[in-house]
Order: structure tokens, then sequence, then C-alpha cells
């Protein structure tokens, strides 16, 4: 296939570098948007590196001026794949959930991708290739307690995956979203530490008991996994993969 333009959201570190390492290798030229600039800039000099064509963008995603005009700041690129990715978490009791953190959640993992397909999308239909894929959770078909926000976020973005997939019927552009058990990037080790606090046992009792627990096969998700299967999305074979929660699980939801 061609290769694209890929921007990754939250692509500096974590799921969404994983994924711009895999596509980067394969000969895509990767953009990196992170709120923090100079990480976003770090990420792509490790890509260089690789040989991978990378570039570092600051994007703040729930500014939805900045969203917007992503089109002109990134001319003459154009996107053909938007990677939602950008993605935080806090571990809480809803009684003791801060309202603005839990507003924070839901603005960079629900509005943020609606904002960003919104922008992006145009020059998607114009040239009649488009590919979103939208980094959800396996809660998002699932739920588990102290997570309020963020379940919240991940179920609700399979609901406006699959109405822009029907949307977007008429071209070849397709929106799905994968939907990962952990990943063992920073984002989960802080959950770790987080959720032996809530629960009051050991660190490693959370990974046995609670992350690992309902999965047949008791084992992380690799980021390679879901780095192959993005890139198995953007080919041709997949046209007619759309409006789908791609489900990573381990055989978790299976129970």
């Amino acid at each position: 296939m061609n290769n694209k333009n890929i921007l990754i959201t939250g692509g500096a570190s974590g799921i969404g570098f994983g994924i711009a390492e895999h596509l980067g290798r394969l000969g895509h030229h990767i953009v990196i948007a992170d709120i923090n600039l100079a990480a976003a800039e770090l990420a792509s000099t490790q890509l260089h590196k690789l040989n991978i064509k990378a570039t570092a963008l600051e994007l703040d995603v729930t500014n939805a001026i900045s969203v917007a005009s992503l089109p002109q700041t990134l001319a003459p690129i154009t996107i053909d794949v938007l990677i939602n990715n950008a993605g935080i978490q806090h571990v809480s009791k809803l009684e003791d959930f801060p309202p603005q953190k839990w507003q924070q959640l839901i603005d960079i993992m629900l509005v943020a991708p609606a904002l960003l397909s919104q922008a992006l999308l145009p020059a998607m239909r114009q040239q009649n290739y488009g590919r979103i894929i939208n980094i959800g959770s396996v809660h998002s078909v699932i739920a588990s307690p102290f997570k309020s926000a963020y379940v919240a976020a991940k179920h609700g973005l399979l609901g406006f995956s699959k109405t822009l997939a029907l949307e977007t019927g008429d071209c070849d552009v397709t929106v799905n979203t994968l939907c990962p058990a952990y990943v063992k990037t920073p984002l989960v080790e802080n959950q770790i530490a987080a959720q032996a606090i809530e629960n009051d046992i050991s660190e490693q009792e959370v990974v046995d008991k609670i992350m690992l627990a309902p999965m047949p096969k008791k084992s992380f998700i690799d980021i390679e996994e879901l780095g192959a299967l993005t890139a198995f999305l953007l080919t041709d074979a997949a046209k007619n993969i759309t409006a789908q929660a791609l489900v990573i699980d381990g055989g978790w939801t299976a129970r």
C-alpha cells in the first residue's frame, strides 16, 4: 500500500508511541501530536534514529480552536489516518471524584476524538481514503469500580465510532475502535499503584487478582499486537471493516 500520513494523539509515549514505531517501520510518515512539545520532539527524534519519517506537533486535544485549525497547521501535509489515542486515568470512588477531573477525562477521551475527526474528515472524503482508529479499552465493553469517568468515556467512544461509521459509508473511510485489555504502559503502572491504595492490597495483588484474573491468557497485551492490527486496518483488505469494536482481551469478555 502507499505510505500514509498518520496523526497519533498522545503519541509521545505508551501505546501511541508503540503504534507510531510499528507503522513508521512500514514506511508511513508519523505526526506525533502531544500536549508536551518537548516529549513529542524527543519521540520524533527517537523515530528518526530508526529511519522513520516523523513530525512533532504540539496539540492540546481539548482546545477546539487548535483542533479545528489542524488542516491549516499541518499544510501541505494531508492526514490520511487519524489515531485517537490521547488519554488519562483517575482512579477514585465517585463520591471522592473531583468534578473537574471527571470532566477532563470526558473531554480528552470522548469530545476530542469527535472534534479531531470533524477537522480531518473533509480531506479524507475528498481523496476517498481515510482511516479513523480510536484507542478504546476493554473498559469500552465492561466496567470496573473506581473508574467511572474512564469507563463512561470509553463506552461513549464506541457509540461515537459506530455513528461516524454510518455517516462515512458512502466513501472509503472506516471508523473502528481497538479495545485492548491492560497494556503495560506508564498509564497502567500508575493505575496499579492507585488500585492498590483504593483496594488496600499490594501492587502484585492488583496485577494478579484484579487486572489479569479475568483473562484466560493471564498476560498483558503487547503494544506490537496493537501496531499490527492497526496496520491491517489501513489496507484495502480491511475496507469493509468499520463500526467495529475490536476487542483484544485474552478471552476476558467471553466469561
